[in-house]
């Protein structure tokens, strides 16, 4: 790796409260497999992270016919400051839901499913019977799919862990979104070292791990490299790097808009670390490529 120094690598960024730079431009979704996916999710009565989270990639992964489908509603319990899902008291759990997931996976003749989900505190099990329902229902429809599941904090209840790693989904990812000294701004509800000990724990039971975070919102280089190494230090197999962006003025502002070759140089340091496979770029999200994860970490 070449020598740089932190000025080398930040000098290219561009503010926060000026426009959105080139690289961050995406088109407007459109085309005929794009359209298919909608009529498909809505046919379903499905929810998917890509419009919750307003993900600047979906009219890309729909227009090659794969989605995220976000389970346990669309309203989540806890109200982190970067995230565009609804907060609030969710609707009563839905037990069709696994079923209707694994029916839109079978038509949509995808071969790699993602779920993600809201957190459900309000919930003993935090919903992880209905985590793992929908993992076995997709096994049964669609036995051919691999599926990588993006998953909440348990908040330390670690049985509740275990009933999904039960399930067997080929990758288990969760987030820890920023680095350790933005973690009360940035997700007021969780805690650093209980979100790596998750992923730990995940990787103990032998399933294979993921974790993605954001930047731009203010951290430095050097604690982009402290928390690349918690998570190597907590047996993470594939990490995702990607650019912070505000979804609404209610939500946390952009501190910077990161230069691509920032996000290179952290997926080649990420490389180095010994991750199996690192997703470092401008627009790059938990769920994109996700597939190409699950090769590589193989």
């Amino acid at each position: 790796m070449a020598i740089v120094t932190t000025t080398d690598l930040t000098s290219k960024n561009a503010p926060g409260n000026g426009p959105r730079p080139s690289w961050l431009r995406v088109k407007l979704p459109y085309g005929k497999t794009y359209t298919s996916v909608r009529e498909i999710i809505d046919t379903n009565q499905l929810h998917t992270v890509c419009e919750s989270a307003r993900c600047p990639n979906m009219g890309e992964c729909w227009g090659a016919g794969t989605a995220t489908f976000m389970i346990l509603g669309n309203t989540c319990t806890r109200s982190c400051s970067f995230c565009a899902v609804a907060t609030g008291r969710p609707d009563p759990m839905d037990w069709m839901e696994p079923y209707r997931v694994a029916k839109a996976v079978k038509a949509m003749g995808i071969k790699h499913a993602v779920i993600t989900s809201v957190n459900r505190d309000e919930q003993k099990d935090s919903g992880a019977k209905i985590w793992a329902e929908t993992v076995i229902q997709i096994r049964k429809l669609c036995p051919e799919v691999t599926m990588e599941t993006l998953i909440p904090d348990v908040k330390g209840r670690w049985e509740m862990l275990t009933m999904i790693t039960d399930s067997k989904p080929d990758v288990i990812s969760h987030n820890m979104e920023t680095v350790k000294r933005l973690y009360r701004r940035v997700r007021p509800q969780a805690r650093y070292e209980r979100s790596l000990e998750q992923i730990k724990r995940t990787k103990a039971e032998g399933v294979r791990t993921k974790s993605g975070f954001m930047v731009g919102l203010g951290e430095t280089v050097e604690e982009v490299y402290e928390l690349m190494r918690d998570l190597r230090n907590h047996d993470c197999d594939v990490l995702t790097i990607g650019q912070y962006l505000q979804p609404t003025k209610m939500h946390l502002p952009v501190h910077e808009f990161v230069h691509p070759d920032l996000f290179a140089h952290y997926r080649e340091v990420g490389m180095e670390m010994g991750f199996d496979y690192v997703e470092s770029g401008p627009l790059v999200r938990s769920s994109y490529h996700s597939e190409r994860h699950l090769e590589k970490a193989g």
